[in-house]
């Protein structure tokens, strides 16, 4: 079983990152062939500095390898070493109905939020078809939001199958199970776009600082509170054992817990259970060449699979 996933390279990820799609990404190693990508050529189409798209790159490769990604077990590869999957967009492009990427929420919700429209990111699916479609991938992890970006790609390869032979599998999307929204120390959704995130490689003092201005209400330390109510609560519980959080939350209920103190707890579990994974990034950052080794023998490994793919796919264009 085939497995693909990729993440775009956006700069210092956070605990809501972490959550929502870097945990099922390296658990995806247990139970499959994990094909795993940095999606940098999808960080064009918002982002024109081409310092920061590098060293956006290669703070999301120490981060993927600190966190769990083993290039012994996965396909790690960043997209834009693969140049077939550019090549592959563009056949892609003439069976892609303009209707069908009208309808992407994607694209109407990057308007709503003022982001100049240009045609990457109008065509952004058909470039995550590609990425799909090229390693012939049986599932691919998505949330809520982005099933319909999955629903694309079947309809993209159905179009082309149907247009030429068959060249692609049809991938299966395998939703990623709900967690509770992650919540930043504002108490809205964790986002880098509100500025709210906790890092999970970030100095340590600008950490504990982060999560000491968690928004609290004026209960005072001696009155009972509701830990349902509370943002400190709900960052604790995502982390700490079922023990760990029965007794936190008997601690709320009983009074005499003060939320600085709640804080203070929530910090330290927070940077002991990303202790490990900091000691490991800190030993990929004096490692320069294990890193490249790894980038290339990733896209070594990612090219034998798509340049099979492209051989069928241009024989039945007919541009062989």
């Amino acid at each position: 079983m085939r497995i693909l996933s990729g993440i775009k390279p956006s700069g210092t990820i956070h605990i809501g990152n972490y959550l929502g799609m870097i945990k099922p990404m390296v658990d995806s190693q247990q139970r499959g062939q994990l094909f795993c990508f940095i999606a940098n050529m999808h960080g064009l189409t918002t982002l024109f500095n081409a310092k920061e798209m590098k060293d956006y790159t290669n703070e999301a490769i120490l981060d993927l390898l600190a966190l769990g990604i083993d290039p012994e077990r996965s396909v790690f590869w960043v997209q834009s070493d693969v140049p077939e999957v550019a090549e592959l967009t563009w056949y892609l492009n003439n069976v892609t109905p303009v209707g069908l990427l009208e309808r992407c929420h994607a694209y109407k919700d990057a308007l709503a939020k003022g982001i100049p429209a240009n045609n990457g990111l109008f065509s952004y699916p058909v470039l995550m078809a590609a990425d799909i479609l090229a390693y012939q991938s049986d599932y691919v992890p998505v949330g809520k939001d982005q099933k319909q970006h999955l629903e694309v790609t079947r309809d993209i390869a159905l179009k082309f199958n149907a247009a030429y032979g068959e060249a692609f599998t049809i991938p299966e999307a395998e939703i990623i199970e709900e967690l509770a929204v992650v919540p930043g120390i504002d108490g809205q959704k964790m986002s880098k776009s509100y500025g709210n995130t906790i890092e999970i490689f970030g100095e340590e003092k600008a950490i504990r600082k982060k999560i000491m201005s968690i928004i609290t209400d004026p209960t005072p330390v001696e009155a009972p509170k509701d830990p349902e109510a509370s943002i400190i609560f709900a960052l604790y519980r995502l982390f700490a054992t079922k023990e760990q959080t029965r007794a936190m939350a008997e601690r709320f209920r009983a009074g005499g817990l003060g939320y600085g103190a709640a804080k203070k707890e929530l910090f330290e579990l927070l940077w002991s259970r990303f202790a490990p994974h900091r000691e490991r990034r800190e030993q990929l950052c004096r490692n320069d060449d294990f890193i490249r080794d790894v980038r290339r023998k990733g896209a070594d490994k990612a090219r034998a699979i798509a340049t099979m793919t492209m051989d069928r796919v241009r024989q039945l264009v007919g541009v062989t």
